[in-house]
């Protein structure tokens, strides 16, 4: 069957004839691919700056952002069926017995870092006609959220990374809960800044509007562009760096309680940080690239952490919990922003365009590899 991938020996990135897989055990179940999402983790496969194929196989099958539907099921499966709609989790545990985290299913918390991805490390991904997976790391997507639910994985990480910060942030009174929480959102009140306008900030600002918060969207490119239309649409302010300083976003924000990091650059990340407010959090969510070192106004920054009583977190992939939380909000999200949520992707094209998708200039926000 046909699969798109990468021959790091080669350095090519090609469409693959791949083996249709097949059910083995009675917990497995068989998808047929629909929607693959595009993501900068793909393109950065493509530069062979990481992303390692399984042992033995000379090549890695892309693809982690996917939708797709159930073709067939073993015999133990008990909560999916043939027809349905499944978004598969990324990471899967490592082997290690004494990893407390990957035995209690929650390797996106891996303490060894043997851990595998599917697509990006050491297996194959979803960028194929059709996959195998356990019945565990597939989850049940609503038939209302066909057209969006390849959404689902980036989501995952502004859903886990809030999680952490609610968690974390019940050391102080912080957010509402009650009748308020019902009526406002327990962030209502309180403002927070996200930086960057990819899929993954966008759908991080949806979350945060939806949480309540006063959402402003900071990034580089001058408004009016399409981004910040559809920033705008959904109840968030979108600032553009070009023109806006940093000490010019505080003074029209104000208290900043909450910065959701997802531009991938520690420079703009660094800077924005010396803002954050009296008991805010901050989350890490980019990777960025292999660069010279940029100059940080450490003293500053420690001074904050410490006398602000801030909070830094750093938050990668998802663990089921995410994922269910992420499926439940693109259902909130598609009720209350039909047209904002569905013109994040801004693109679905067949296999056969895959190179410049992959190896091409990156346009749009979302790009989206249809087998259907």
């Amino acid at each position: 069957m046909r699969a798109i991938g990468v021959i790091p020996s080669k350095r090519t990135v090609s469409e693959i004839n791949h083996a249709t897989p097949s059910i083995r055990s009675g917990s497995e179940v068989k998808v047929r691919s629909l929607d693959v999402g595009i993501c900068g983790t793909d393109r950065e496969i493509c530069t062979f700056v990481y992303g390692s194929p399984p042992d033995g196989s000379e090549y890695l099958v892309l693809g982690h952002e996917s939708l797709g539907e159930i073709v067939a099921v073993g015999a133990g499966v008990k909560s999916l069926k043939v027809g349905d709609l499944v978004v598969p989790s990324v990471r899967r545990p490592c082997p290690h017995e004494h990893c407390q985290p990957c035995r209690a299913d929650l390797q996106d918390f891996c303490a060894t870092g043997d851990f595998i991805e599917r697509g990006i490390k050491m297996t194959h991904g979803f960028m194929t006609e059709y996959y195998v997976d356990e019945e565990k790391y597939l989850n049940y997507v609503p038939p209302k959220l066909r057209e969006v639910a390849v959404l689902v994985e980036p989501l995952t990480v502004a859903e886990k990374g809030l999680a952490q910060v609610w968690h974390v942030q019940k050391r102080l009174p912080w957010g509402h809960a009650g009748a308020a929480l019902a009526k406002h959102g327990r962030g209502h009140g309180m403002r927070a800044v996200v930086l960057g306008a990819g899929p993954v900030g966008i759908l991080g600002a949806m979350k945060l509007v939806a949480e309540g918060f006063q959402t402003y969207v900071y990034s580089r490119s001058k408004a009016p562009n399409y981004k910040a239309d559809v920033v705008e649409s959904f109840g968030a302010k979108y600032i553009s760096s070009e023109t806006v300083s940093v000490a010019e976003l505080v003074a029209r924000v104000g208290n900043i309680d909450l910065v959701y990091e997802a531009v991938g650059v520690g420079k703009i990340s660094f800077q924005v940080m010396k803002a954050l407010g009296t008991n805010g959090a901050f989350i890490f969510t980019g990777i960025p690239a292999p660069k010279p070192a940029v100059e940080v106004e450490a003293d500053l920054i420690m001074r904050n952490v410490v006398l602000k009583n801030q909070l830094v977190v750093g938050t990668v992939n998802a663990d089921r919990t995410a994922f269910v939380s992420a499926i439940q909000d693109l259902g909130i999200f598609i009720e209350r922003w039909p047209t904002a949520l569905r013109s994040l992707i801004t693109g679905r094209f067949k296999p056969e365009a895959y190179r410049e998708l992959l190896l091409g200039k990156s346009t749009g926000i979302k790009n989206v590899i249809s087998f259907a």
